[in-house]
């Protein structure tokens, strides 16, 4: 062939590819129930592709929006908590912006020791919180501020494997509310606080050990209060319990149709344990904690999109919650809806589904705070390139303004990792902070989350325990103050018993 043929040649290749490029649709063309893609002009020009996450500087950025970098007097503190309140995009989001949302709360958490009791907070989530992750990290912050021990409320049996505790049991059978065909359901909707329940029919054992996961937290391993929250039990129903060498008095119980729960409190904190039953009861979950103080209570339901609750019996839920001295409750939904939103409309349905589980859990649970988590960054291939779900940010959007509207506080995981396409660079983080699914995050990812929820949950407790110090009034006024009216002679007369104040003490 002569050069100038081949010239030609190369130069109407090149011309087809650049018409392909700027004339071919970026959905691509349908073709026999195949899609055929081609990079395009309408690809690139219409802004799809988004400016990579830089993940070490937003996990940077986030933990510097909770340090106080000027604390030496009250006017620096109450700037710092009114900039909070006002501005930071990693804050627990509050309904009607009322900073005393969560002032009862803390205000039992800190009475729970001088009152020996142990006040729960029930974590409730899809996969993302499998293994006690997140929730660990919450639980150990809380405890450690409160008091309280132990990896709190299991159900009897656990079909995934936790960080915190090592359990197995026999001559039980498992019924579970939600789950696809091979799920075994009960002829009742008596599931109990954990969405499934263990029956015992005759007799049947649960053993835990203490954990030995590196993950685990120290707090966890400390083990010195079992209980046992069980119904339907029949007359003469005994439970036994031996832990370590300690062998505790049996627990016998009359006949009963609703909710108990049987405590034995330990002498020493003990490594390991097992509960044995005989005769017939259903037992809705074991409690594994400490002494006073607050628990966690993780639990996972994976599939889930959070809409299950009202299929559980009123009467139980009712009883439960306050034989738990339940406190706060969280929902982690959202993500495993993704897949079935198809546009706004979908979104408006879904909203609908969870603020009747909302209305229900509040009127099963009324001395309970709820805090919603939205979902995570999820990765999709989208033209061979990875980036967010499309609708995810507006389901987000929608979670929030939805909570919010039924007095919910609401945090907004989706924005604390980054925001859009923020998911791929987690996954490429080295280490990984999510795995190849590019939905779930690896431990270390887990752990980032759960400091970060810890965090501005506690910014919110030193706000707290500052205006214990403040006149109330005092409070309002500088909040309410536009920041150009700012001054430290505006605070000397509104705080007339002023006294410098650190963050912490």
């Amino acid at each position: 062939m002569k050069p100038i043929k081949t010239l030609i040649f190369i130069f109407s290749v090149m011309l087809l590819l650049v018409t392909g490029w700027y004339f071919f649709p970026a959905e691509g063309v349908s073709v026999g129930g195949f899609v055929l893609r081609f990079p395009s002009y309408a690809d690139d020009s219409t802004g799809n592709a988004k400016e990579e996450v830089d993940v070490d500087a937003v996990m940077d950025e986030v933990k510097k929006s909770f340090e106080m970098t000027c604390s030496e007097t009250m006017y620096d503190s109450l700037r710092f908590f009114r900039d909070y309140l006002t501005e930071n995009p990693n804050r627990i989001y509050l309904p009607g912006d009322d900073y005393t949302f969560f002032d009862t709360l803390f205000a039992q958490f800190e009475q729970a020791q001088d009152e020996g009791k142990i006040y729960r907070v029930l974590h409730y989530g899809d996969s993302q919180i499998e293994m006690d992750r997140i929730s660990s990290v919450l639980r150990q912050k809380l405890q450690e501020l409160f008091g309280g021990s132990g990896p709190n409320m299991i159900p009897a049996i656990q079909n995934v494997a936790t960080i915190s505790v090592s359990q197995r049991a026999s001559g039980l059978r498992r019924y579970i509310v939600y789950g696809d065909s091979t799920t075994r359901r009960a002829s009742h909707n008596r599931y109990g606080v954990m969405s499934q329940f263990g029956q015992v029919s005759g007799e049947g054992f649960v053993s835990f050990v203490q954990t030995s996961h590196s993950q685990a937290f120290d707090f966890a391993k400390q083990i010195s209060s079992v209980s046992v929250l069980l119904g339907r039990n029949s007359e003469g129903f005994t439970a036994s319990l031996r832990c370590d060498t300690l062998v505790m008095e049996p627990k016998v119980l009359a006949a009963n149709d609703s909710v108990s729960l049987i405590t034995w409190t330990l002498p020493v904190s003990v490594k390991r344990g097992t509960i044995s039953f005989k005769g017939n009861a259903e037992i809705y979950a074991l409690l594994l904690d400490g002494e006073a103080g607050v628990a966690l209570d993780n639990v996972a339901l994976r599939g889930c999109s959070g809409t299950i609750f009202t299929r559980i019996n009123e009467t139980t839920l009712r009883q439960s919650f306050e034989l738990l001295d339940t406190r706060l409750i969280i929902l982690q939904f959202g993500g495993n809806r993704m897949p079935g939103i198809a546009g706004s409309k979908s979104i408006a349905s879904y909203m609908k589904e969870l603020e009747k589980q909302i209305d229900y859990m509040k009127s099963v649970a009324p001395e309970a705070t709820f805090l919603f988590i939205g979902p995570a960054d999820m990765g999709k291939s989208y033209n061979g390139k990875m980036g967010t779900w499309k609708g995810l940010p507006e389901l987000n959007d929608s979670l929030r303004e939805m909570a919010l509207r039924n007095d919910v506080a609401y945090w907004d995981m989706f924005h604390v990792m980054g925001g859009e396409s923020s998911m791929v660079q987690w996954v490429k983080h080295s280490p990984p902070l999510a795995g190849p699914d590019y939905v779930h995050f690896t431990f270390r990812g887990a752990q980032e989350i759960g400091s970060d929820l810890a965090k501005s949950l506690t910014t919110y407790y030193d706000f707290y325990r500052l205006r214990q110090r403040v006149p109330n009034q005092a409070v309002i006024d500088f909040v309410n103050r536009d920041k150009s009216q700012d001054s430290i002679t505006m605070l000397y007369r509104t705080v007339p018993q002023y006294k410098p104040w650190r963050r912490g003490l």
